[in-house]
């Protein structure tokens, strides 16, 4: 088959670095970018990003990680030595500015969460998160995020449009998750689009896991989505 577009991002959200190991196998060629995230990362997700990266594939390491500028600098440091393509943390400007001071002159692009896709505002009131239509807190924090020095943003595709059209977005990353293939179940994603809406509202790559691992046959799931994207 062609080369696989690597718009389409994996999410191997399973237990641990063996099940990702064979989802990838399984995929093949249909993939060449993973996300690997917080959820395994004590089953083995470090050692399976490296073997990913040796085997040629493409990695986004999704930790979201959020600590004083000294640890998330310590803590990027570190991570930023596999090479590993993209790397999240929460988009405060002070852990950005921490984030890029710690990844230096590594290859590993620093993405920004702005608002996490599973929450609606109610959840924001529940966490004391300050008035506002989220659509709005979520382009005012990619607007910071960017300031701070940010490589790109995550943000739902909903919000895309909004950031890509902020002076500071030219030439960031705008990466989608909570998008879901026509007829796809939403599951906990409140916040949600297909791989053409989320490409077309300015995305540059989209993040697709449980409508992909969980099909009945992931490879033929896969490649479902890269015709999609093929006509795009």
């Amino acid at each position: 088959m062609p080369q696989p577009d690597d718009r389409l991002i994996v999410a191997l959200d399973l237990p641990n670095a063996l099940e990702g190991l064979e989802l990838a196998q399984k995929l093949g060629d249909t993939v060449s970018f993973y996300k690997i995230g917080l959820g395994m990362l004590t089953g083995g997700g470090l050692a399976l990003a490296d073997e990913l990266k040796q085997a040629g594939k493409r990695v986004f390491l999704d930790m979201k990680l959020f600590d004083i500028g000294a640890t998330i600098q310590s803590a990027v440091r570190g991570l930023a030595q596999y090479d590993l393509d993209f790397l999240t943390v929460h988009g405060d400007p002070h852990v950005v500015r921490a984030a890029i001071d710690g990844r230096a002159d590594r290859v590993t692009k620093i993405l920004a969460v702005t608002i996490l896709t599973s929450l609606d505002r109610a959840d924001l009131d529940a966490g004391l998160i300050k008035q506002g239509a989220i659509t709005d807190l979520v382009v005012e924090r990619a607007h910071q995020a960017f300031n701070a020095g940010a490589d790109g943003v995550i943000a739902s595709p909903h919000e895309a449009r909004l950031i890509r059209a902020l002076p500071e977005a030219r030439g960031k990353l705008i990466v989608t998750p909570g998008v879901r293939p026509q007829g796809a179940a939403s599951h906990d994603q409140k916040r949600v689009a297909t791989p053409a809406e989320a490409l077309a509202n300015g995305a540059d790559h989209i993040v697709v896991g449980r409508p992909i691992w969980q099909a009945s046959d992931p490879r033929a799931a896969a490649l479902a989505i890269q015709r999609e994207l093929a006509q795009l």
